[in-house]
């Protein structure tokens, strides 16, 4: 798909930062790793990353807004767009050495996201999309959500809380009303990726608590241009403010909402 000036940008960005995370990666037992918080782990790789994307995206696009993980927010002489940026989304995964980690960005234009890129270096995958133009994979490839219609034959992805976080007792809940309905459920830590594997079909539909806009703001609108519905965890829930997501195709997605909401 050719993409706008915007999404040009994006992607050079994550596959300049994506190639400074695999040289790492090959190091990861010699990378230097801080303490954020229980089970939440930033590495001399993670910022270096980030300060790549900041230098590529402010570097060309000097008045926006920014967003990032590491470094948090810097209002822009342009109020109506915001990067909103994951340098490592998958952290944990790349400390252990698992190949199972991207790099994220979305661009916000008046609350927004207007244009996605989430980049998995590990695999060269580049899954973008922009708005109302469809999702798509590497050069070429249109990607559309799967086709499945039985609970019974779907496979669903999570992220099961971990350290101090309070959602843990309610993702339990889910999984023990979920699992005797479904064929199965994957929890590959990097929710953006999950999204993006929405899009594409390989995941049925996705849920998650507990979210920061930077882990799903581009995987949301990814997999909503392939043509998932989302919504809150709870139908009163906006995904991206509250950072409660439930993603699945059309065929399922009421069936998955009704196990997951029922008390």
């Amino acid at each position: 798909m050719q993409g706008s000036a915007n999404l040009n940008i994006m992607m050079k960005a994550a596959r300049k930062a994506g190639r400074s995370l695999v040289k790492d990666f090959r190091e990861v037992e010699n990378l230097q790793v801080s303490m954020k918080g229980a089970g939440d782990f930033v590495s001399r790789a993670d910022i270096a990353a980030e300060n790549i994307l900041r230098e590529e995206l402010m570097g060309a696009r000097p008045t926006y807004g920014y967003l990032g993980e590491e470094t948090g927010e810097v209002a822009g002489q342009d109020p109506t767009r915001r990067w909103i940026v994951d340098p490592l989304d998958g952290t944990t995964n790349f400390l252990h050495g698992l190949p199972h980690w991207a790099v994220s960005i979305a661009l916000e234009h008046k609350g927004q996201i207007v244009s996605a890129v989430v980049f998995d270096a590990a695999k060269d995958e580049m899954f973008y999309a922009e708005k109302g133009t469809g999702a798509w994979l590497n050069d070429s490839k249109r990607m559309r959500v799967s086709g499945r219609r039985r609970m019974v034959e779907a496979l669903f992805a999570t992220g099961v809380p971990f350290g101090t976080k309070r959602t843990l007792p309610a993702t339990l809940k889910d999984l023990a009303r979920l699992m005797p309905e479904c064929a199965g459920v994957r929890r590959q830590g990097a929710a953006s990726l999950d999204l993006c594997y929405v899009a594409a079909g390989r995941f049925d539909g996705y849920w998650e608590r507990e979210l920061q806009l930077w882990d799903v703001a581009a995987g949301y609108l990814i997999a909503q241009e392939a043509g998932a519905l989302i919504e809150g965890v709870r139908e009163d829930q906006d995904p991206l403010a509250s950072g409660s997501m439930l993603a699945a195709n059309n065929e399922i997605f009421s069936s998955f909402a009704r196990v997951l909401r029922s008390d």
